[in-house]
């Protein structure tokens, strides 16, 4: 019987989960952000003593490892770390955009041939974003784009394509096409990470602990000071 704690702070949102064989049985979630440093200690704690109080053993944490908010992703990947060294159990990572596919999998009437294009701000003009099929095989790989009225046009000739994720905004003015769809309100959350994290632990596909870094794939630009004359 799997119990797994799964871990999202990719964006302004910070939320925990804990799943049994798949189901969720805990949810905390923090919708207004950003606070992760100070939710997401708040939130593993009650997680882990809710864990305790029904006598269950973890079995694995699952995070969300990108790409995202430079600083969410790190804190998330820390505590992940944390307790996955505190409780010698593994480490899964799942990919954000995957994450963020979920909710659209699960609770949308989908065409057979519908692909799926998550986007998260990634500031400025640009988005993270990636391409996927309903099986959320990869069709075309993650990156940081700047979206134009020519975007995704190969894609949209042939497919409806389904665009969602807070970075979906920067696309929507542009984006023009019959086959494209706009879905609103979703977002990347733990309570959508079991099924990904399921079948991770099925194939046996753990992270090396010690080493795991997030998927950050831009390099991180402080901002930089403002001079008071």
């Amino acid at each position: 019987m799997s119990c797994i704690l799964h871990i999202e702070t990719s964006t302004n949102i910070c939320s925990v989960a804990v799943s049994e064989e798949g189901q969720n049985i805990f949810i905390k979630e923090d919708l207004q952000g950003p606070s992760h440093a100070v939710s997401l200690g708040v939130f593993t704690d009650e997680a882990l003593s809710f864990v305790e109080s029904r006598a269950m053993r973890l079995d694995a944490v699952a995070v969300s490892c990108g790409p995202g908010s430079y600083t969410g992703l790190r804190i998330g990947v820390s505590m992940a770390k944390g307790v996955c060294y505190g409780r010698d159990i593994p480490l899964i990572g799942i990919p954000t955009l995957e994450v963020l596919s979920v909710p659209v999998l699960l609770y949308q009437e989908l065409p057979d041939d519908v692909l799926f294009c998550p986007m998260i701000d990634a500031r400025r003009m640009e988005v993270y974003t990636a391409v996927y099929d309903r099986a959320l095989n990869i069709q075309r790989n993650v990156s940081a784009e700047s979206i134009d009225e020519d975007s995704y046009m190969d894609c949209l000739d042939k497919h409806p394509v389904y665009f969602f994720g807070n970075g979906m905004a920067k696309c929507r003015g542009k984006i023009t096409h019959p086959n494209a769809r706009f879905i609103e309100d979703i977002y990347p959350l733990a309570r959508m990470m079991s099924p990904l994290a399921e079948k991770a632990m099925a194939a046996g596909k753990y992270e090396d602990t010690a080493y795991f870094e997030p998927f950050y794939l831009k390099e991180f630009i402080a901002s930089q000071a403002k001079t008071l004359l």
